[in-house]
């Protein structure tokens, strides 16, 4: 299959869920969304992520941002995990775990990889647009976790270049100063960006953030 990449549709797809029946993009709704994957239920690593994002959900919400997470084991050892996550990592797991033990959906959105393991799931990342194009794609090895403060650093940056002539630097962070594109003309500045704008050089101009 092709590999998907930014820019590309988000493959629709059903599946079952420990939040019930989904289909896909019906479930996304206007909202944005985060697609990873784990490579199995009941490994330490995956415990402390999904503990997290659970933590995090009420930052997500903010950002209009929906998440589901993946593993190849079924809906029975997924819902049994969730017990575990929770008394563990002092959280309450409130978000879809994807049962994928037939693979259709990790190998819709190319998440196993056989030079690691042909059999589970990489730690794939997707960010999805309100307009159900792929944003952002991440992948981890199985030995890394993932880092939740900076997705929703990229999510902030995606959502505020999604709707302005901006981009953000190096390091940049929600409230920062951002870059204007470089096919905004002179002219359009004032207009486009009134708190007033530094230039270093002509392809460098600094603004304040606009708003989200």
């Amino acid at each position: 299959m092709t590999a998907i990449r930014l820019g590309d549709l988000a493959p629709d797809f059903e599946a079952k869920t420990t939040h019930g029946d989904i289909s896909f993009h019906e479930w996304l709704g206007d909202s944005w969304g985060i697609l990873f994957s784990h490579p199995a239920d009941y490994t330490p690593v995956c415990t402390t992520e999904l503990g997290t994002v659970a933590k995090y959900r009420g930052e997500f919400d903010k950002r209009n941002v929906k998440v589901a997470a993946l593993s190849v084991d079924g809906l029975k050892d997924h819902q049994q995990w969730i017990v575990d996550i929770n008394e563990t990592q002092n959280t309450t797991v409130n978000f879809p775990i994807i049962a994928d033990d037939d693979r259709k959906v990790s190998s819709l959105y190319d998440m196993i990889h056989p030079n690691t393991d042909d059999k589970t799931t990489v730690r794939s990342v997707f960010v999805i647009g309100d307009d159900k194009k792929v944003k952002l794609i991440i992948t981890y090895p199985a030995s890394t976790g993932r880092n939740f403060d900076e997705l929703l650093r990229v999510i902030d940056s995606l959502q505020l270049t999604a709707y302005n002539k901006v981009a953000t630097p190096a390091n940049w962070r929600n409230g920062d100063d951002c870059v204007i594109l470089p096919s905004v003309s002179n002219e359009q500045v004032p207009s486009l960006f009134p708190k007033g704008h530094k230039e270093v050089k002509p392809y460098l101009r600094f603004t304040p953030q606009p708003k989200m």
